[in-house]
């Protein structure tokens, strides 16, 4: 196994705080010189790093929200900017036809608060959908595709800002493919948006992932306030994308829950989960930073412990996809797996 970190930018964080356990034994403040109760505060935010998707060469596409851009990593581990006004961009994840599909969200900034298709050979921008009956999303966080073509997203609302929300809910959405596949020529429909979950199924959906069977649809669903839901849902696939059967997967407790998610070839799930640092009474340090490996039954397999505050998402890579990319804070790391992960056959 290999562990290797690539530093795409600098974020600044508690000081004298171990990422390891962020309760170590510290000197005392130095008295005369600071306030007796001085807490450090982050100040910026220089980059923020999500939704990583690897494509068929093995390059890496990943987000920094804070930073608006996609960045690309190669095989080699170089990193270039992408796309430098990324609409806030998220998730990302590629289909069958290795198109990129991204989440342009709302936070940490304004956003295009829309789904988009890149086509990789062209670079021709796609807008899938920018509203549902009129009203502008909220923010769109994570995404993923299924075998038939179907493109699954989830829509919460994490900035401090409510008020910029017009939808009444934080849902999860399917959209469904229409031939041509792409581009759409004019006086051809767009594809089909359904509202699949509302916060009745689930409280505030962020990250999503289709079993590789497309039989089931599984859920993150993340509220950081107190009392809130640190849950993984699954759900059943209709053969025309119609959902039943919420059951529970996996319930993270009282400590920060469950962001973005993806699958291996067996159907396991692979969750970015916890922190070391606390960031509200909403949240206590029960789970420590790290991939958490869950079965399709919901029994947990196993902790990979990654240190970083605050781990985002993760993409399998490499060669035969046996390596997963994590995106936590500031750093991509990457770990050798002994399972492929889930991914549609590019074309």
């Amino acid at each position: 196994m290999f562990r290797q970190a690539v530093y795409a930018c600098v974020l600044s964080m508690p000081f004298g705080v171990s990422m390891a356990t962020g309760q170590e034994k510290l000197p005392p403040l130095p008295p005369g010189l600071v306030a007796p109760a001085t807490v450090v505060d982050t100040a910026g935010t220089a980059c923020f790093l999500e939704g990583p998707a690897v494509d068929g060469k093995g390059n890496v596409f990943f987000s920094d929200i804070a930073g608006n851009r996609i960045l690309k990593m190669d095989p080699k581990g170089k990193i270039d900017v992408w796309r430098a006004d990324s609409g806030r961009t998220n998730g990302n994840a590629f289909d069958a036809h290795g198109r990129l599909i991204s989440c342009e969200g709302n936070e940490q900034g304004e956003g295009r608060r829309r789904i988009v298709r890149t086509d990789m050979k062209t670079g021709k921008i796609t807008v899938l959908t920018d509203k549902y009956h009129g009203k502008r999303y909220n923010s769109p966080n994570d995404v993923c595709v299924d075998s038939r073509g179907r493109v699954w997203f989830t829509d919460p609302y994490y900035g401090p800002h409510r008020d910029q929300m017009e939808m009444d809910i934080e849902g999860v959405y399917r959209i469904d493919p229409v031939s041509p596949p792409t581009p759409f020529p004019k006086g051809k429909r767009s594809p089909k948006v359904f509202h699949v979950l509302t916060q009745k199924e689930v409280q505030r959906p962020n990250g999503i992932a289709v079993s590789p069977d497309d039989k089931t649809l599984y859920v993150v669903d993340s509220h950081p306030k107190p009392g809130g839901n640190r849950k993984v849902w699954g759900f059943d696939i209709a053969t025309d994308g119609s959902l039943s059967k919420r059951r529970l997967i996996y319930d993270f407790g009282k400590g920060r829950g469950g962001d973005g998610m993806r699958l291996d070839v067996k159907g396991n799930l692979w969750v970015a989960a916890g922190i070391s640092v606390k960031r509200g009474p909403g949240e206590t340090l029960d789970n420590p930073p790290g991939v958490y490996v869950i079965s399709p039954k919901g029994k947990l397999l196993g902790v990979i412990p990654i240190p970083e505050n605050l781990i985002t998402n993760l993409a399998f890579g490499g060669p035969q996809r046996k390596t997963l990319y994590v995106t936590a804070g500031k750093t991509v790391y990457r770990f050798s797996t002994l399972v492929s992960g889930h991914a549609l056959n590019l074309k």
